[in-house]
């Protein structure tokens, strides 16, 4: 049964310990209760994707306490660093480009080369961060297309045991989820309107900036926006129980049986030639290291990368979402 603890020093410990073992977390801040996790493990990332039943991966903003937390995730300019003194610790979001050596899951970027980041100013999240010591995903803790939780009775009531402990702090002052500005292209531009506006924002960095409510498909650059996902610049064959001669293969599960057409067994492939997305058959781990093996085999070395059947249950059906893009793409 889901814990829910009003906030003070024992229960922000308890619900770090949480954080730090892999688990999820109904975290209080200033716009909505999030559903917490340590971004920096794929498999505790993966459980907020089946806990809210989202249909596909999308990214995910991330929560840390100051610049510096940011600066060893994203890169920063001028603007973003203006941006960042006028309005955090708030209720905006910032998506920028990732550093190469990001620490965070590729899963919290949905394998987009950006991420999403805030500082809130929720004074019992911020002890949170700092209590746990990670980076903290955190979208809006309740099931995907229901109503944004502002109270810890709401988070209880739309995710149930999918939650193992919830941060109780009263009702969201702000009430309404951040708004996100895009600052990885030339120009800002806001993605998700919140209550920071556009005005705000032009008045901040003394220039014109707008909105982008446009259709950009069923993938999403970032929470409040559409975009196309990162698909492999060489095919992707789905469902495949053995190789052909020049694929590469992303392996679930067991290998022994599985043989390459006229050349000899699967296991015989190269590094550079083979990822086992999860040798257990874990689906946890298996979507904790989708986008980052994909990449790891999108190679001139390989003609097309071949699949294994992903089960299609739970965490399963996003995996097999995502894998659905990538194949059309």
């Amino acid at each position: 049964m889901t814990r829910i603890m009003a906030s003070n020093s024992k229960s922000i410990a308890q619900a770090a310990e949480v954080l730090k073992l892999g688990g999820l977390v109904g975290m209080p801040t200033e716009t909505v209760y999030g559903l917490a996790a340590n971004a920096c493990d794929g498999k505790a990332v993966a459980k907020i994707f089946e806990a809210k039943g989202r249909p596909s991966f999308n990214p995910l903003i991330v929560h840390v306490n100051d610049v510096d937390d940011v600066l060893a995730l994203a890169e920063m300019n001028a603007f973003e660093h203006a941006l960042a003194q006028k309005f955090w610790p708030g209720p905006l979001t910032m998506i920028l480009k990732r550093r190469n050596d990001c620490p965070l899951s590729e899963l919290v970027s949905a394998g987009l080369p950006t991420v999403a980041v805030r500082i809130p100013s929720h004074k019992t999240a911020r002890q949170l961060i700092a209590a746990s010591g990670v980076p903290i995903a955190a979208p809006s803790a309740n099931k995907s297309g229901s109503l944004s939780p502002t109270a810890p009775a709401h988070v209880a009531q739309s995710l149930g045991d999918a939650v193992d402990f919830i941060l109780a702090d009263g009702v969201c002052s702000v009430g309404l989820e951040s708004t996100v500005i895009d600052c990885s292209g030339n120009v800002p531009v806001i993605l998700r309107p919140g209550g920071i506006t556009a005005e705000d924002v032009s008045e901040a960095l003394g220039m014109t900036i707008g909105y982008d409510f446009g259709d950009h498909g069923n993938d999403v650059k970032s929470p409040g926006q559409l975009l196309k996902h990162y698909a492999p610049n060489i095919p992707v064959r789905l469902n495949a129980v053995d190789l052909e001669e020049g694929e590469a293969l992303l392996s679930f599960g067991s290998i022994k049986f599985m043989g390459i057409k006229g050349a000899g067994a699967a296991s015989d492939l190269p590094d550079d030639s083979l990822r086992h997305l999860s040798k257990e058959g874990d689906l946890y781990e298996a979507a904790a290291n989708l986008f980052s093996m994909l990449r790891a085999l999108d190679s001139p070395k390989n003609k097309a990368i071949a699949v294994m059947n992903i089960p299609e249950t739970g965490i399963g059906v996003a995996i097999n979402d995502r894998l659905r893009r990538a194949a059309r793409g």
